[in-house]
């Protein structure tokens, strides 16, 4: 199940968004019967969101937990883009120190929201330049939640607005070159294979 958590006055999205939707009672009573399908939670959301995503995978512990987009780091106002990394670096160790059933998606840092400004470039962003800019994040992620809750993805058509398809993940592919190619069939495949249960 893919949903969002995503909250921040004036931000996307305006419609049907509540910074208390993973508190309110109904929400959780649904939420409740994933674990009992066996079905993952997808959710896209905002740093600011992420203490609430933590409180919902404690509440739930068995129930398998996908934070896409690394947890959505603020480099736009009213967040001070200058600090968004150091921000959101003690957010997403908490995180994955707290809730073992929480998995993260390496995505979505091409969108503008994570203020790098590459939607604001003449021409898209080559793979170098990403992986210069969104190093930090990524190792952040796997650092915190360790190579086997990771997993790399695509936030296309999204990310569209900052790069190419094929630029995005040969940026992801520069970031991790000198992990061991164990880690690298993890991150680009097992992984996501394994936590939603795909044969392929």
């Amino acid at each position: 199940v893919r949903d969002q958590l995503a909250f921040r006055e004036g931000l996307y999205p305006l419609t049907n968004a509540s910074e208390r939707k993973a508190y309110d009672e109904k929400f959780r009573s649904g939420f409740s019967v994933l674990g009992e399908l066996s079905l993952t939670y997808d959710t896209w959301l905002y740093t600011d969101n992420v203490p609430a995503l933590r409180d919902l995978a404690l509440t739930f512990p068995d129930t398998v937990i996908i934070c896409d987009h690394v947890g959505g780091p603020m480099g736009i106002p009213p967040s001070d883009p200058q600090n968004a990394l150091e921000t959101w670096k003690p957010v997403i160790k908490d995180l994955a120190a707290s809730c073992l059933n929480v998995n993260v998606k390496l995505s979505g840092l091409g969108m503008p929201t994570a203020g790098f400004g590459f939607e604001n470039g003449a021409k898209p962003a080559t793979s170098r330049e990403l992986a210069n800019a969104w190093k930090p994040y990524i190792l952040h992620c796997i650092e915190c939640f360790g190579v086997d809750r990771c997993m790399f993805a695509s936030n296309f058509p999204m990310d569209k607005v900052s790069c190419g398809y094929t630029q995005l993940f040969n940026a992801f592919k520069i970031i991790v070159q000198d992990f061991s190619a164990e880690d690298k069939k993890k991150l680009f495949h097992d992984n996501a294979a394994r936590i939603y249960g795909l044969k392929v």
